[in-house]
């Protein structure tokens, strides 16, 4: 049995009507691994010892007869930012390369009771900082698609998982597009909750205001079950909405589309795109057209804004939430002289050598990209120029937001392309951070106004590399902007080619 081209769902009946067992499914994913993951290197870690043993325990609750959750036994990927009680969480980063977490995020302790398994924690940007995955300190992910092209970021490696079969969910964060973005880029569906959905206990912090976790999946319904199953009230996120997803939110979806507004902004539509981005876009309207959506332009005039708005708030909260790595409570620390760590340790104030071991730690443990954001968002900060620039950003983004909630008045949801380029090569935008920076440019403004975002694969280009259609939605209306994926998938079966040959042979298949 071909584990890896059933959706999660079908493989979670199967386990639970004992036609395959927690176990072997698990082994199966896990082979996959060993073989696929010298190709694609999507994990930092892999739980081979827990995930068997995770697996041997929901056997032995279905031969008990004991009710099972909803991802019973699926192998399930989650992004190295995301706290798994034992476990390393890293970052990508030298600075937290030995850190084990002592405790669960919010969103693993709802996988755990739903009986998902866990196999292992993805390769992202550093700190959750980039858009290609080449920001990690450990190693560089291929994208499934094409070995010499990135998979997108910074959830690179749980975008990759999914699509190279490596497992069939997997979780990431996203703070500018870090989702939607991958997801894009690798041929799969991936969402970005509406902000305070799914709680942020237990993600390490990057910008505080715009981070978010989401799913990935093959397809829109197993990306909509995932969300279920994570999102909901967390007290102990003090941003997280009372507001779940409904139970039954799989037969919502499938609701036809007839009469639904969809919003084309003409902002989006600019000179600069891919013409193959363009031509799968138009299809898709098109196809959206044939099933009874009826289709708006409208426009989003502040739109031009959100990189340069982007770009001064998330560095700014990222300075204020990595000042906490100083080599002091935790994590990486530089070799320093005996008596000053004395010093550290009695809590004495920060002396001229102190000082030296804050630089010399942060120095050697943070990459290039994150000391670049930390220095932009310090510079902001700082006094003379946070009304000038902090400030001033955060008026911009009321705009921004204040464009959508007008645009929302007319449409019920807005359709952009998920990126203006496909997949470029590693290392090709390596020395160009703003070139770098405006692969985002599409994705950015949903995070500033705090809105929920999918990417579905809506294309591929002659060189056989997938285009990302994205799909937003008012705040918490998650369920429309899953009903038009879902009927959009239903007729256009892109995700049917991720089991296409590949490298010249069959990867997926193998």
């Amino acid at each position: 049995m071909e584990l890896h081209k059933l959706s999660a769902i079908e493989l979670s009946k199967k386990i639970l009507a004992r036609e395959i067992s927690a176990v072997k499914t698990v082994e199966y994913f896990l082979d996959r691994i060993t073989l696929l993951e010298p190709e694609i290197s999507a994990f930092n870690f892999v739980f081979k010892d827990a995930a068997i043993e995770r697996a041997a325990e929901i056997d032995k609750k279905i031969s008990d007869g004991e009710a099972c959750g909803p991802l019973c036994g699926v192998p399930v990927a989650i992004k190295d930012n995301i706290n798994i009680k034992g476990s390393p969480t890293t970052c990508s980063s030298k600075m937290l390369k030995d850190y084990i977490s002592p405790y669960d995020a919010a969103v693993i302790s709802r996988l755990r009771d739903s009986d998902a398994v866990f196999i292992g924690k993805t390769n992202m940007d550093e700190f959750a900082m980039g858009s290609s995955t080449e920001n990690s300190a450990f190693k560089i992910t291929k994208n499934p698609w094409g070995k010499e092209y990135i998979p997108g970021g910074s959830s690179g490696g749980s975008a990759a998982a999914v699509a190279s079969g490596m497992c069939l969910l997997s979780i990431g964060s996203d703070t500018g597009g870090s989702i939607r973005q991958p997801a894009s880029f690798c041929g799969v569906v991936g969402l970005k909750p509406t902000y305070g959905r799914v709680s942020r206990y237990g993600l390490v912090a990057f910008a505080s205001s715009l981070d978010q976790i989401g799913p990935f999946a093959a397809n829109v319904m197993d990306c909509a079950e995932l969300l279920r199953i994570i999102s909901g009230y967390d007290f102990r996120d003090s941003t997280s909405i009372d507001s779940a997803l409904p139970g039954d939110i799989s037969s919502r979806i499938e609701r036809d589309i007839k009469g639904i507004k969809v919003g084309l902004p003409k902002e989006y539509f600019i000179q600069g795109i891919d013409p193959e981005i363009t031509q799968s876009i138009n299809k898709s309207v098109d196809i959206l057209k044939g099933m009874g959506a009826d289709i708006i332009e409208i426009s989003l005039p502040h739109t031009g804004y959100a990189l340069s708005v982007y770009y001064i708030i998330a560095p700014s909260e990222a300075s204020a939430n990595l000042a906490r790595y100083d080599g002091v409570k935790y994590g990486f620390r530089a070799d320093i002289s005996t008596d000053t760590l004395s010093v550290m340790e009695a809590g004495g104030e920060p002396s001229g050598e102190l000082l030296s071991i804050y630089k010399k730690t942060r120095g050697e443990g943070f990459g290039p990209e994150v000391k670049r954001r930390i220095m932009l968002g310090t510079y902001a900060l700082s006094t003379g120029y946070y009304e000038a620039y902090y400030g001033k950003a955060q008026k911009v983004r009321t705009l921004i937001k204040n464009d959508f909630d007008e645009a929302f008045k007319k449409v019920d949801v807005i359709l952009t392309p998920t990126t203006p380029t496909t997949a470029f090569k590693i290392g090709e935008k390596v020395q160009e951070p703003l070139q770098m920076y405006l692969s985002d440019i599409f994705t950015i403004p949903c995070n500033l106004a705090g809105l929920p975002g999918i990417s579905v694969p809506c294309g591929w280009t002659k060189g056989g590399l997938p285009v990302g259609m994205q799909i937003l939605g008012r705040p918490l209306d998650e369920e429309t902007v899953l009903r038009v994926a879902y009927n959009f998938e239903k007729i256009a079966r892109h995700y049917a080619r991720r089991y296409a040959q590949h490298y010249g042979g069959t990867l997926y298949d193998r």
